[in-house]
């Protein structure tokens, strides 16, 4: 990136990303900042940084500073300098860990302890892993009821597959700002997510033949 005073940001916000390990805040953060996906599990040990620009509606250049807090830093002596001056945000939980989403209540009183009565950072409430729908724990009423009881946005993400991470990022910085996105600029930033076909082996279709069946299997469709 060139140093021209065009590429200067206008804004420069800072997004801390909270929650319990193996959530996928780091994750979330390399997705989001690299469009990159580890496989392997990594723990976070204090802090790690990411740096990305971006402009939202109106040209307004903006440079997100998103710090993502290690899992076990909760209680820690550090955690109130990685949270203070923070403009958002982001509690993530695991969808199919019931764990990880009651220990948000921990992280939140945190937050309010460190800042006291200054005025809250943009709080947004994610709910990770999205692609492991079929093995959610927390329902999403019980999400929408926690982001709405504790004045939170709401968002459902998937780091692995990158479903709604952008857009998550980007609704999070406009609403700090107080500019507000058209539907274009939603639509934008929704990740396509690309569906395998999965079909039988040859050695299944033989066995299958061989079978009698009342209803003969077909191909089906796995969304990774």
């Amino acid at each position: 990136m060139s140093d021209s005073e065009d590429e200067t940001p206008d804004k420069q916000l800072k997004i801390v990303i909270m929650g319990d390990g193996a959530s996928g805040k780091t994750s979330l953060a390399t997705r989001y900042s690299q469009e990159q996906f580890g496989k392997q599990y990594k723990q976070t040990v204090g802090l790690d940084f990411f740096l990305k620009r971006i402009v939202l509606p109106g040209n307004v250049n903006v440079a997100l500073q998103v710090w993502d807090i290690g899992g076990q830093t909760l209680g820690g002596a550090m955690l109130e300098n990685y949270i203070y001056g923070c403009h958002g945000a982001l509690l993530v939980y695991d969808i199919t860990n019931h764990n990880s989403f009651d220990n948000l209540e921990d992280w939140y009183g945190t937050i309010r302890k460190v800042l006291g009565k200054e005025r809250l950072p943009h709080l947004a409430l994610v709910g990770n892993k999205i692609d492991l729908e079929h093995m959610r724990t927390v329902k999403v009423d019980k999400h929408q009821r926690f982001a709405q009881e504790h004045g939170m946005s709401s968002h459902f993400v998937s780091a692995k597959t990158g479903d709604s991470v952008a857009l998550c990022f980007q609704k999070v910085a406009a609403e700090i700002l107080g500019i507000k996105l058209t539907k274009p600029d939603v639509e934008q930033h929704h990740r396509v997510v690309k569906a395998e076909i999965v079909n039988y082996s040859k050695q299944e279709e033989i066995a299958a033949k061989s079978m009698p069946q009342t209803n003969p299997k077909s191909t089906f469709c796995v969304l990774q």
